[in-house]
């Protein structure tokens, strides 16, 4: 029987080569077909404009820019995400603490389940888009 995850197009936002590189077998070994890597905001967002993405795993921190543009360009378009990141879930800005977070380093089942989960009917609902964040924190 087929993962839940076969063929799901995952976008991928991560801007350490190895640990793009990892994500990228994770994913590929879920079943799921990589979108990226990407590691720039710019490159994330005209990948959204112009493909079908099913779900995206974002890095919150790209190279000293925060991903939370990509965040809110998926959430407008109904696209759930989980944020992968070295930061604890309460150093996210506000508006995004209640999104799915994968604390790494993590394991492929824990981003398996992560995945699967957001795209059933009964996971989590990603919500309205947010404004612009204005904070710099992290």
């Amino acid at each position: 029987m087929d993962s839940p995850l076969t063929g799901c197009r995952v976008l991928l936002v991560e801007d350490e080569m190895i640990v793009s590189w990892m994500l990228e077998d994770m994913l590929n070994e879920l079943g799921c077909e990589v979108v990226g890597p990407v590691a720039r905001i710019d490159l994330a967002l005209a990948i959204i404009d112009a493909q079908a993405i099913g779900a995206a795993v974002l890095d919150v921190n790209l190279n000293g820019q925060f991903s939370y543009p990509i965040a809110d360009a998926l959430t407008a378009r109904g696209v759930p995400f989980v944020f992968s990141t070295g930061y604890a879930k309460d150093r996210l800005l506000a508006a995004y603490r209640d999104c799915p977070v994968l604390q790494k380093p993590f394991q492929r089942s824990d981003l398996g389940e992560t995945l699967a989960g957001l795209l059933t009917p009964e996971g989590p609902v990603m919500g309205e888009p947010r404004p612009a964040a204005v904070e710099a924190a992290p």
